[in-house]
């Protein structure tokens, strides 16, 4: 792998895909079993998923907590009855409009049906002009891929693509991608190639970095990295997800929901390359299973070990997704230092070991086995492409606006603006805002969580609702999926994933506010275009 990253080849190497299929043979291939049920038996199982699966969704389907009769299904039975016009969002009648991207008029593209997890950067050029330039990656589903008969979960997920803008509020999306992808405009689509790779059915953003570059100057020559998850077209069975598995049938199943993590690179942000991680899938993070004998190494019976050194036992888990990766500054004088000691377990199994702290922190969406909690776990790695898993970091709370689950999440840390020089200054500290699901109305919001070592988090409560119906509504159904954004005015921006109460979805824009202690983000308004 170091070869391939310090020579920049790009393409994936093979493995043997027997290796796969000892590995993961106690699932079911993958079947028409599906086309032989009833649509009301069809739609059932896929409203039930949702539910369960909501705080992992894009957001919840329009239609994910009513109850389940046949006057309903009218509603959900095909991707064209929850879709809306661009036009609606354009002439939203309510006093904010902060729309920035929407799915595409075109249904020949791949983000036609549905779109989310932004992640923009502002870069200034490195040849000493003014310009700046934003840019935007972003997961989108065709309306191919979200039709029964494909059997994907109901996420947003499918290829991804790119926008550019000038001012982070009118943005372009890119005509323009990797030349080996079948649809126009996809950046990073389906592996196409190895049949055994974990990124077969669909493939979504989790975040994109220049490590070796700096996050503010995009120098020539810089290469950037991608975190992404995929799923293939392997079933599960849909009450493996479920608090009741007898709601469904015994051999009802779902395709792609076995996610696991990945990573690619690329020279110019449009046209990347898989680079193969350790796991017989090629994935860089795979879902921990102690019946797997890859993992055995990773148990506390094993001597898999915490950064203190103590004996760590980690939580089962259905999928990994989402991946959040956050660049951990290295050096003398280095301000900030997550953990002094987060690579005790640099060899297998082993105990205490190198103090060396990690270069990067993922945090990552899952759902926990045993008990079928959605929640985000933490891992740490010191090249940003063989990771160990920390275990759980963030639970729902009882009672808390958050009791449906925890997801999606962008990981900052702290800072302060100097107005006098313009230029934002490192603070102690991190803030992490994720997705929060309410128990109470099962609607997503953008909540915040503090920690002074990555690890441990103190929650801070929710900082973005759900839209009103009287002020556009296009948000009212939830939001998540956010993105920060620190700007040279000293300003906070917020790039996040909304849906309406028809299931469209659109990426919109909100700019932070400070109440006292309290920070809140309040909607900013946004002129947009679509290509």
């Amino acid at each position: 792998r170091r070869e391939v990253i310090s020579d920049l080849q790009l393409n994936s190497f093979k493995t043997n895909g027997n290796s796969y299929l000892s590995a993961h043979g106690k699932h079911k291939l993958t079947t028409q079993e599906e086309a032989k049920r009833s649509p009301y038996e069809f739609t059932k199982m896929r409203l039930l998923l949702t539910n369960a699966l909501s705080p992992l969704l894009l957001l919840p389907a329009a239609s994910a907590f009513v109850s389940i009769t046949p006057r309903h299904l009218p509603a959900v039975t095909s991707s064209s009855s929850v879709s809306v016009s661009v036009s609606a969002l354009r002439s939203s009648s309510g006093p904010i409009n902060n729309v920035v991207l929407s799915p595409s008029d075109d249904a020949t593209q791949f983000d036609s049906h549905s779109i989310g997890t932004a992640r923009v950067h502002r870069y200034l050029r490195d040849d000493g002009s003014d310009d700046a330039e934003y840019v935007m990656w972003y997961h989108g589903r065709c309306k191919d891929l979200n039709s029964p008969e494909k059997s994907l979960p109901p996420l947003s997920t499918g290829r991804i693509g790119r926008a550019t803008s000038r001012n982070g509020l009118v943005w372009t999306k890119c005509d323009k991608g990797s030349g080996s992808e079948t649809y126009p405009a996809v950046s990073l689509g389906l592996n196409e190639e190895s049949w055994w790779s974990f990124d077969t059915a669909h493939v979504g953003l989790g975040q994109v970095m220049l490590p070796m570059s700096t996050p503010a100057v995009l120098a020539e020559g810089g290469v950037y990295l991608m975190y992404y998850m995929g799923g293939t077209h392997e079933e599960t069975f849909v009450s493996s997800y479920l608090d009741d598995p007898t709601a469904v049938p015994d051999d009802a199943t779902i395709k792609g929901m076995n996610l696991r993590v990945g990573v690619a690179m690329s020279q110019d942000g449009l046209t990347w390359g898989r680079v193969e991680g350790d796991d017989p899938t090629g994935a860089i993070m795979s879902p921990y299973d102690r019946s797997d004998p890859n993992m055995k190494w990773m148990s506390a019976e094993a001597g898999y070990r915490d950064d203190d050194n103590s004996l760590l036992q980690l939580d089962e888990e259905l999928y990994v997704g989402w991946p959040e990766v956050v660049v951990h500054h290295i050096g003398e004088g280095a301000s900030n230092v997550m953990s002094v000691n987060s690579f005790a377990n640099t060899v297998k199994g082993g105990g205490g070991g190198s103090t060396k702290p990690p270069a990067f922190y993922m945090y990552y969406s899952t759902m926990l086995k045993d008990c079928k909690t959605k929640a985000i776990g933490c891992a740490v790695s010191e090249d940003g492409f063989r990771w160990l898993k920390r275990g759980t970091c963030l639970r729902p709370d009882d009672g808390g606006m958050d009791a449906g689950g925890c997801a999606r999440c962008t990981v900052i840390r702290n800072q302060v603006f100097d107005p006098d020089r313009s230029i934002w200054e490192d603070a102690a500290g991190w803030t992490m805002y994720y997705e929060g699901v309410s128990k109470e109305d099962g609607k997503h919001r953008v909540m915040a969580a503090e920690s002074d070592d990555g690890r441990n988090w103190t929650k801070l409560g929710v900082v973005l609702d759900v839209g009103l119906e009287g002020e556009g509504g296009w948000d009212y159904n939830g939001v998540g999926s956010p993105h920060i954004l620190r700007l040279d005015d000293g300003t906070t921006r917020m790039y996040y994933t909304g849906q309406g109460k028809d299931g469209h979805t659109a990426i919109g824009i909100a700019k932070a506010e400070t109440d006292g202690a309290a920070v809140k983000f309040v909607r900013e308004v946004a002129q947009f275009s679509l290509a």
